[in-house]
Order: C-alpha cells, then structure tokens, then sequence
C-alpha cells in the first residue's frame, strides 16, 4: 500500500470512528445538600440497576418554549448601575450571554411605569393637578425609567438582541382611576378607550428606544389592589377593555405586541376563562398569564383544555429572603421549571432579577419588603441565590423554539423533557423524595443510568 492510499485509509477509519462514537451526554448538577452550586458533571456514563426508565419520546410534542427568566425592575436596574463598569458587564455577560459559563436567560419582563419595587409609584402621564386629565397624552413619557431601566436594558440587549420582551402595567395614571390614587381603585369607563392610547403610546415609546415588546399583560395581579401601585379590573372589565378599546387600536396602529390575560394566581381559572368566553376580546387575545402565589399548577392546563388554541404562560413567583436553597429549589423546580412546563406554560419567569442586602427599593402602602433578587447586589459583590439556580437549570439548555416532547413521570421523580432547534434533547429531573433515586433515561435505542440525591435537580443534554 502506497502513503497515500494508507493516509486516505487511516483518515476514513477516524472519520469511521467518529460517526460511530456514542454520543457525548452533558450532565449539570444543583444538589444543594452535598453543596454542589449547577456544576458540570462527569460521571454520566456510570450503570446502575434500576428498573426505573424514564422513556423520552420526541414523536410526541406539546408546545414550543419562548424562554426563562426574570423581571427588570426600577430596584434591579438600579442595583446594577451602582456596580462598577466591569463588574457590571460580568454579570449581565454571566445573566445573558452565549458563553461556557454563562446562563442565557432568553426572556424578560418589565414593568409599564413603576412597581412595587421602586422608590416611588409612578405612571408616564402624571399630572400635578389632583383634579386634571389628558385625554390627549399630551404629558406622557417615559419618564424616570429612562434613567435607570431602559439604560440597563440596552446593555442586555447588546449581549443578546434576540432577548423578549413581556410588559406589564402595574397601575394606569391615576386620574383614570375612581379612587384617585396608585393603589387599589379602578380603571373609569370613560378612560378606557384613553387607557388603550396610553398603552399604544407605550410600546410606540419602546420601539422608538429600540425596545420591542413581544408581549402585553393587561394587569399585573387584577384582584390583588393592595399593592402599590396597583388596580382591581374584574373578568367583565378586562373582556371589555380588550375587545373594545385596545384590540382594536392595537390593530388600527398595526401593533403586534400579543395580548396576555389574567396574570395572576393558578387558583382562579374561571377568569381567564371567563375573559376567552367574550366574543369580541377573545380574537384579539394570544394567551393566558399565571403566578403561583394561590392555587395548583395543574390549572394552567384547564385553560389549555378549555382553549387550546390559545397560549399559556408563567410570568412571576417570588422568592422571600433570606432563601433557602434547599427548600426553595426543588419546590420551584417542581413547579414552575417542570409543573409550568407540562402544563402548557411557554415562559416560567421568576421574580425579581437583583436585590441588595437591604431589599430596597420598594414602595409605601404595599411594596415587596422580602423580594429576594436572582442574585443580590452589593456593591461589586455578587452572591447568588436559589432562583438564579432554578432558571439556570432551563435556560441555560432550553432554547427559544425548543418544543416540550414527551416524558414519563414517577412518584419522587419529577421531570420534563424538550427537543431543541438543533436537535439535541435536554432532560430536566427533581428528585423530589427522601431517599436517593436511580434511574435510566431511555431514547430509542439510546440509554444512559442516572441518579439524584433528595433535593437534587440535574439537566441532562444528549
């Protein structure tokens, strides 16, 4: 045999060897008992006897994912901004970058005007004369947010321009409310058509900054007035505002910002419900938004069943300082990362993205005095906390556009499974029992053996 013919031999046996070579399995690990922090794991490959499988099925899909995340508040944007410039570039490079070591949150959602978690509640028309209205808009503006949100939204945007964006108004101005005031009350019958204007005005606004809106909730929790800001808006209220004001002048301004609904607890399914039921808002409507602060999550999927045409999603749920690792992960795991997902939900967002260590800022009369952040902000220091674990675990894996396919479950052992655009499969588990679980994960005629100590969760990509 001539060199050459031996080369081109040799370099067909490599090429050979590679085609056949068991795929690489990645595997990442939160098992906050044993202190392992969502660290890269090498020990995929080890048998066990199990007689557990969970059997993953991609022929059989469910919904496509939008993404993982947090809320950026007036609070968060101004942690951030008091750390140093490179500090600052780290963490939102860590946040929402594409690297090795980054996590690549994909979704965000902020606040229309102020939060419970500002200084102070704000709307981008208020008007000094206690008695004034503007039903024109002449004084709107975005106002204080250009100087702390927006700012920080840019720099995550140029990290990653592909990032969505949720909005939701925590309370209009609020001369357009019977009360008079921030909190509580609600919106006028006769502003509700001036109201739809002013949340035109605001993603108009937005998009002129270089900031699209993917989506729109109407209100943030409607039957929670007691925040600060905050707005009670009934069923009937919503439905009407919908289809009658802003739907249509969503369509007149050819905005395709999608119209969420509801945006508060699983217990209270009727409303949604009760707002899809309305044939003139029904139409303009994309889907349904959920928290977890009261009820089950498995009434995210009565809504599905009750309207399967229209989509689910996860937009907040807290987590109260100082956190618990070991007890806040594997129930926000259960469900939000798992529970939300297999039941329709297209986004799981956690609130909020930063705290410091006092927890400031939050409104009087209601503010959130017990948000813990993602991670807290001291200065350049950076500590992270167990919501930045619990996203971590999906978003780092789960692209937008993976689509959720099909997985058994099993007393203790909690688990969802997707297909990513790029063809890879990526398996989330919670080992939500008291002793140490082994398993096999089964593909076709891919297997591989696994097992998670009480409390773990892992991500395993294949």
């Amino acid at each position: 045999m001539n060199k050459i013919l031996f080369v081109l031999v040799l370099l067909a046996c490599i090429s050979c060897g590679k085609k056949n070579r068991p795929q690489a399995i990645e595997h990442w690990l939160t098992d906050p008992v044993a202190n392992v922090l969502f660290e890269k794991q090498e020990d995929v490959d080890k048998t066990n006897d199990s007689e557990l499988v969970i059997a993953v099925d991609a022929e059989t899909s469910f919904q496509s994912m939008d993404g993982f995340g947090f809320t950026l508040n007036q609070g968060s944007a101004k942690h951030l901004l008091g750390m140093g410039e490179a500090a600052r570039a780290a963490l939102l490079k860590e946040l929402f970058g594409n690297g090795e070591k980054d996590i690549r949150i994909s979704y965000l959602r902020l606040s229309v005007a102020a939060s419970d978690l500002n200084d102070f509640p704000f709307s981008y028309n208020d008007l000094e004369d206690s008695l004034a209205t503007d039903p024109t808009l002449t004084q709107f503006s975005l106002g204080p947010d250009t100087l702390d949100v927006l700012p920080v939204l840019k720099q995550i945007l140029d990290i990653n321009p592909n990032i969505k964006l949720m909005a939701s108004p925590w309370s209009p101005p609020k001369w357009m409310k019977d009360n008079k005031d921030t909190r509580g009350g609600s919106l006028l019958v006769e502003f509700e058509g001036i109201y739809a204007c002013y949340l035109v005005q605001y993603i108009k606004a937005m998009k002129e900054k270089g900031f699209e809106i993917d989506a729109l909730t109407i209100q943030n929790e409607p039957l929670h007035p007691g925040n600060n800001p905050s707005l009670l808006m009934f069923a009937d209220q919503q439905a009407r505002f919908i289809g009658v004001h802003l739907g249509p002048a969503f369509a007149e301004n050819g905005i395709k910002t999608k119209i969420l609904i509801y945006d508060h607890n699983a217990d209270r399914p009727d409303y949604p419900i009760a707002v899809l039921n309305d044939s003139l808002a029904n139409p303009f409507i994309d889907g349904s938004a959920f928290h977890l602060y009261a009820g089950e999550i498995a009434a995210l999927s009565r809504v599905h069943q009750a309207y399967p045409d229209k989509n689910i999603y996860f937009t907040e749920q807290w987590i109260g300082a100082p956190g618990n690792l070991e007890g806040d992960m594997p129930w926000h795991v259960k469900n939000l990362i798992i529970g939300a997902t297999r039941n329709w939900a297209k986004t799981v967002l956690e609130w909020n993205l930063t705290s410091n260590p006092a927890l400031t800022p939050f409104t009087d009369r209601g503010g959130c005095d017990r948000c813990l952040g993602a991670v807290t902000v001291d200065g350049d220091s950076v500590t992270r906390n167990p919501a930045y674990y619990v996203i971590a675990h999906a978003s780092k894996f789960v692209e937008p556009g993976s689509v959720r396919i099909d997985s058994n479950l099993f007393e203790g052992l909690h688990n969802v499974a997707f297909l990513r655009p790029d063809g890879k499969k990526v398996l989330i588990a919670l080992n939500d029992a008291k002793k140490p679980i082994s398993f096999q994960v089964k593909d076709k005629e891919k297997t591989f053996f696994a097992e998670l100590n009480p409390g773990a969760t892992g991500t395993w990509i294949w």
